[in-house]
């Protein structure tokens, strides 16, 4: 049996319990997601360094799941453009039974793996491209059908998994991460600590990808699409921070340069117009950092 899938001793007879004791072994067994991510550090920066090389290259990052663990990776892939304004392409989510399976079960999907080769042949993946397979079991056919057609046509691939790595899949993945979070509080919900381990592993994997690439000053989301309100409260913020301006002159910046607070910046200070502030920032690559050190 899957460690996924046995019944966990800490949690046994837990519908005998208060509430505020079965908040107490969530909060218990959630360490224990923490904790195994952690134990994957040196896993998971190989892969971002993976991940960076991609990006440098003009390739891809495709996370490929089912349930779960597919929404997650959608979840991640979307919030790239409002957050870095990422090219919509740049980081893709794919989940088995397509964009209906994110808010309801699509049954029999995850079983079949020519379904998860062809949702990667529809993506035409080239060797500059990585995928990231996300399966809490570290089994599901989608997925490995997924892996299997994008090592055939050379991509990167990692599979990400929460229990030891499958022998057999070697042979077509390039790396793996494998938080062991052991059995669920609920046997085989892997929507509670296999879930909260996915989603901390890729939030790094795009997150510190994206540090890298010149995408974050200091602390700040310098690249953030200021696509609402609450956004373009945040690119004044950011520019305030960087530039010392009030709001006022920092909201007018931002106006002249499109909303784009890196470029909006840059601007303010090297007192540059926005055609001269962004041919500073394409020849220090989006760098902020080289520009005002």
């Amino acid at each position: 049996m899957q460690p996924t899938e046995s019944q966990n001793l800490d949690s046994t007879n837990i519908d005998l319990k208060s509430t505020s004791e079965i908040v107490q072994i969530f909060h218990e067994e959630d360490r224990k997601a923490v904790a195994a991510v952690e134990a994957e550090s040196e896993a998971i920066a190989r892969a971002i360094e993976l991940c960076i090389d991609a990006f440098r290259s003009g390739g891809r990052l495709f996370y490929v799941g089912a349930g779960t663990s597919g929404r997650l990776g959608v979840l991640d892939a979307s919030e790239c453009p409002p957050t870095f304004s990422t090219p919509a392409e740049m980081v893709q989510g794919i989940i088995a039974g397509g964009d209906v399976a994110l808010r309801r079960s699509v049954e029999g999907e995850e079983d079949k793996p020519e379904s998860g080769a062809s949702a990667v042949r529809e993506r035409q993946l080239t060797p500059q491209d990585v995928i990231v397979g996300i399966a809490s079991s570290g089994r599901t056919p989608y997925v490995i059908g997924a892996l299997k057609e994008a090592h055939a046509v050379g991509a990167t691939t990692m599979f990400l998994c929460c229990v030891p790595p499958p022998e057999q899949l070697r042979e077509w993945v390039t790396h793996f991460i494998t938080p062991i979070v052991g059995p669920e509080i609920i046997a085989g919900s892997t929507r509670l600590k296999a879930g909260t381990a996915t989603k901390l592993v890729l939030n790094m994997l795009t997150t510190v990808s994206m540090v890298k690439l010149g995408k974050v000053y200091n602390n700040l989301m310098v690249d953030v699409h200021a696509s609402n309100t609450k956004l373009v409260a945040r690119s004044i913020r950011i520019v305030q921070a960087v530039t010392g301006v009030d709001a006022a002159a920092a909201e007018a910046a931002l106006a002249e340069a499109g909303g784009r607070a890196k470029l909006a910046i840059v601007m303010l200070t090297k007192g540059l117009n926005p055609t001269d502030a962004n041919a500073l920032l394409e020849k220090h690559s989006g760098f902020l950092r080289q520009i005002l050190d």
